[in-house]
């Protein structure tokens, strides 16, 4: 238990994510799980305050992961935080609250939910357009479709792991070398990062029922920070006809801490203008408006290397979540879709090392002296971000991180 209640700084009672914990030293299997709020450096484990003050959610904040909750909907949702932001900001509360209360570096921090789907997107026209001038230098930079709808893949959701999870570095086949047509093999060269947010499902949908972008909120219950590690050699050998496999089924960290989007309303933002017009399941015209404010950080062993704003991404969650449906498809609690990559306007705004470096060409000079195209081993990447909040406040996201490790032999 902390001295004296802590100070909640970017983790306040207007934040209150949630995440999934153990107590230190503790092996951490399913039945030794609790569900946590973060609330300043410190986890509220949250199924013994609801027991505390005898919550008539009690039993699914009891549950050793997070989907019973997030199966429950919307106004469950809304309720438990209510309840939250009283038990932790009610002076009255405080002594039955402190003892509930353990410090961050005394827990250990677990995937918070179980993962159903994942959906990878590309919706930064700022990202989408530097790809396309690395990769097709004499084309056009965004393809035909790409500003009619959110283009995007499905990923492996068994390969999701929490942020602090080693990252081993892959094996596939590349091109093949010069002068022979036998594909390269081996541990990729051109390992990178994308800095993305995603979007975690809670309340189901039936199957051939579209959801539309009115029903965003009734369907997401919040967001984290995602790091979708990247095969760059390995991915461009293997993507065309059909995408995405290899070079980015290995693995995709995920931040420990669920954002609610209640805890995001300040932080709303209007997309871009956009300058096609869209077909009516996509026109956000009139809505609330779709966008976030988030500030993220990108460090490479510690240093900032960018800054991306994800106030810029072209395609909102909402029109991610109409587009993914519209033929039918149903949505599962805990399903993962994600922004993709984020990047902005300037070069010190782009959130993957292929953009940083131009494809390699321009390799970045850390303040240690070192040099990086891509990653190497022993590399440690961390994403953080904040949002505006009520009043003038920050709302924090939990960080992601994640250290490369050599690929085993061969």
């Amino acid at each position: 238990m902390p001295d004296a209640f802590p100070e909640p700084g970017l983790f306040g009672p207007d934040n209150l994510p949630y995440g999934l914990f153990s107590p230190a030293g503790d092996p951490g299997g399913p039945g030794a799980r609790r569900i946590g709020v973060r609330y300043g450096d410190a986890v509220l484990d949250a199924g013994a305050a609801a027991r505390a003050f005898r919550s008539p959610h009690a039993g699914l904040l009891a549950a050793p992961s997070l989907n019973p909750l997030l199966a429950a909907g919307r106004p469950v949702w809304r309720a438990v935080r209510a309840e939250l932001r009283a038990w932790l900001a009610a002076p009255e509360h405080r002594a039955t609250v402190a003892p509930l209360l353990l410090p961050l570096d005394a827990v250990t921090l677990h995937l918070p939910f179980e993962v159903a789907d994942y959906v990878d997107f590309y919706a930064s026209e700022h990202h989408a357009t530097n790809v396309g001038r690395i990769l097709r230098p004499d084309g056009a930079a965004l393809t035909p479709n790409w500003k009619h709808l959110p283009i995007g893949y499905h990923g492996r959701a068994g390969t999701v792991v929490v942020s602090g999870t080693p990252v081993v570095r892959p094996r596939g086949q590349g091109r093949p070398p010069t002068g022979t047509d036998t594909p390269a093999f081996g541990p990729t060269r051109r390992l990178d990062i994308e800095a993305e947010v995603g979007f975690v499902v809670g309340t189901p949908s039936p199957l051939g029922r579209p959801v539309p972008q009115t029903a965003f909120r009734d369907h997401v219950f919040g967001v984290c920070l995602l790091n979708d590690w990247s095969a760059r050699d390995i991915q461009a050998w293997e993507y065309v006809p059909l995408g995405p496999f290899l070079g980015k089924s290995f693995a995709t960290s995920v931040s420990p801490w669920i954002t609610p989007l209640d805890a995001l309303d300040a932080a709303r933002v209007p997309p871009p203008p956009r300058d096609r017009p869209l077909l009516p399941y996509l026109d956000d015209s009139g809505l609330e408006p779709g966008g976030l404010d988030l500030r993220l950080t990108v460090r490479l062993n510690g240093h900032p290397i960018s800054e991306p704003p994800f106030a810029t991404m072209y395609w909102t969650g909402a029109q991610q979540v109409a587009h993914l449906t519209v033929n039918g498809a149903s949505l599962r609690t805990g399903d993962l879709f994600a922004s993709g990559t984020v990047s902005g306007p300037e070069p010190g705004q782009r959130g993957s090392l292929l953009e940083l470096t131009w494809g390699g060409r321009d390799p970045l000079t850390l303040p240690d002296g070192g040099t990086r195209a891509f990653l190497q081993d022993g590399d440690e990447v961390t994403i953080s971000a904040w949002a505006p909040g009520p009043a003038g406040s920050r709302i924090g996201l939990g960080e992601v991180t994640g250290r490369v490790v050599p690929a085993p032999p061969a």
